[in-house]
C-alpha cells in the first residue's frame, strides 16, 4: 500500500526490503530534480509552515514522544539514550527556531562565484548546486527528522530518512508536520521520505544504492557509524565519536576556567560535543582543581585522574590508558595534569577523536598556537565545547558533525550539503 512521502508507517508493507528501498530511491532521485529547481520562496514557505505546524502540534508531539520514552524504559535503554530520545518543550522550541533560522539563511543554490574572463574570451566561474539525494541514518534523537528535512530542503536536496525504532512514534508525528509544509508550498512530497520499516536490511540497501543516493550521513553510536563506513558504496559524511578536550593553561583566568570547564562537562552528558577529558597545566593545578572537583561532585560526576591529580584531590579513581580515549556520554570525566601547552597538544594529538577541543588562556600567542596546531573540526579559545553545534554556529540546524577533511568538516549546514560545478559562458567561442 502507498504511504505519504514523509513516511507514514502504519499501512506500508515492507516484506520485500530490496524492492521497497529501490522504490524509495527512484522516488528520491526524481524528487531531487524537482527540489533542485524549487524557488527560494517555495522552500522558505515550506519551512515556515512546518515550524507553525510543529508549534500548533506540541501536545501531539509530546504524547508521541512519551510513548517512545515509555517503550525505551521498558526495553532498558540507558540514561544517555533516553536523554537523546526525549523531546522537551525547550527542544521543540529549538526545532521551531531552527526551521525559522534556516528559512532566513541565504539560499546557496545557484550562487555563482569567481566568474572571470579568460584570454580566449570565455567567462569561467563556479555555481553552487545541491548534492542530489541525501540518505540519513540516525538513532534516538527525533529532532534530527526535522533538522535533516529543513537543511536538505533549503539546499535543494531530496532526503531519505531512516530513524531508529526507539523514536518511531516521535518521528511519525514530526513527519506529518513536514508533509503539511511540503504540500502547502507545492513541493513534491517525495522530497522527504522516512523509511517505513525498522528492519536493518533497509539500512544495508540504502547505503549500497549509488544510482539513487549521493551521500550518506550516519548519526548515532560508534558501532553504527563504523558499520556504515565499512559497508557503504556511497560517500559518507561522518564522525565516529566525540572525545573532546578542554585544556586549562597556566596563563588562564581561573574563574573563567572553572566556569567553562564545568559547563563543558555538566551542561549535558549525552552529546558528542561534551568534554570527556580535562587537561590542566601543572602550574595552576593546585589552585584550580579543588574548585573544579567540588563543582563536578556537586553535579554527580565521577572523576578519574592521573597520579598527580589523585595526589591533589581525594576520591579520584585512577585513570587507565583506555580512559584517555573514551567518549563516556555519561557523568564521568578523566583529568590529566600536564607540564605545559606542548604536552597538552601531544595528548590531544594522540587521543582526540578530532571533534572539538578548547583552550582556556589569556595568552594570545598560546591561543593562536592551539588554533593552528590542533587538528580537530572545531577548535575554541575560552569557550565551552558545547558550542560545537550547527544551531549555535548560526547554521539554523545541522545535518551532523563531520570529522573528515573531505568534503565537509565540522557542523554540516547548507553549504556542506552542496557542491560546486564549473560554468562557462561564451558567445560562439571555439578553441583555437
Amino acid at each position: 500500500m502507498a504511504t505519504n512521502a514523509a513516511g507514514r508507517i502504519a499501512t506500508l508493507q515492507t516484506n520485500d526490503i530490496d524492492s521497497y528501498m529501490t522504490t524509495l530511491g527512484r522516488q528520491a532521485r526524481a524528487a531531487a530534480r524537482e527540489t533542485a529547481r524549487a524557488t527560494t520562496a517555495q522552500k522558505n514557505a515550506a519551512l515556515l509552515t512546518i515550524a507553525d505546524v510543529i508549534d500548533q502540534r506540541r501536545d501531539q508531539l509530546m504524547t508521541a514522544n512519551q510513548k517512545d520514552l515509555a517503550a525505551g524504559r521498558q526495553k532498558g535503554l540507558d540514561s544517555a539514550m533516553l536523554d537523546r530520545l526525549e523531546l522537551t518543550p525547550a527542544r521543540i522550541d529549538n526545532m521551531i527556531e531552527g526551521l525559522r533560522q534556516v528559512a532566513e539563511l541565504p539560499d546557496p543554490v545557484g550562487e555563482v562565484t569567481d566568474l572571470r574572463y579568460r584570454p580566449s574570451g570565455i567567462q569561467v566561474g563556479k555555481m553552487r548546486v545541491p548534492l542530489g539525494v541525501v540518505g540519513i541514518i540516525y538513532e534516538s534523537r527525533p529532532n534530527v527528522t526535522c533538522e535533516a528535512a529543513s537543511l536538505c530542503l533549503k539546499s535543494g536536496n531530496a532526503v531519505i530518512l531512516r530513524g531508529g525504532s526507539e523514536a518511531l512514534h516521535s518521528n511519525q508525528a514530526i513527519a506529518e508536520c513536514i508533509v503539511i509544509g511540503l504540500r502547502a508550498a507545492g513541493i513534491t512530497e517525495h522530497a522527504v521520505q522516512v523509511v517505513a520499516t525498522t528492519d536493518r536490511a533497509a539500512v544495508g540497501k540504502l547505503i549500497t544504492m549509488p544510482e539513487f543516493v549521493d551521500v550518506i550521513v550516519p548519526r548515532g553510536g560508534k558501532s553504527l557509524i563504523e558499520r556504515i563506513s565499512a559497508d557503504a558504496r556511497v560517500p559518507v559524511i561522518k564522525h565516529l565519536d566525540g572525545n573532546c578536550h578542554v585544556y586549562i593553561d597556566d596563563r588562564a583566568d581561573l574563574d573563567k576556567a572553572v566556569k567553562v570547564a564545568v559547563n563543558a562537562k555538566t551542561q549535558r552528558y549525552g552529546t558528542c560535543n561534551t568534554m570527556e577529558s580535562l587537561l590542566i597545566a601543572e602550574g595552576v593545578a593546585a589552585a584550580v582543581l579543588p574548585a573544579l572537583a567540588a563543582a563536578y561532585r556537586a553535579a554527580g560526576v565521577e572523576l578519574r585522574g592521573c597520579e598527580k591529580t589523585r595526589a591533589l584531590i581525594d576520591g579520584v579513581i585512577a585513570a587507565t590508558e583506555e580512559d584517555w580515549g573514551t567518549e563516556y556520554l555519561a557523568p564521568v570525566l578523566s583529568i590529566r595534569i600536564v607540564a605545559d601547552l606542548d604536552e597538552a597538544l601531544t595528548h590531544i594529538a594522540r587521543y582526540s577523536s578530532a571533534h572539538t577541543e578548547s583552550i582556556i588562556t589569556e595568552d594570545y600567542g598560546r591561543a593562536q598556537r592551539f588554533l593552528r596546531e590542533v587538528d580537530s573540526s572545531s577548535v575554541m579559545v575560552n569557550a565551552s565545547t558545547r558550542f560545537a553545534d550547527g544551531f549555535e554556529y548560526g547554521l539554523g540546524a545541522e545535518i551532523g558533525i563531520s570529522t573528515d577533511k573531505l568534503h565537509a568538516r565540522g557542523p554540516v549546514g547548507l553549504e556542506g550539503l552542496t557542491s560546486q560545478k564549473y560554468i562557462v559562458l561564451g558567445d560562439g567561442h571555439i578553441r583555437q
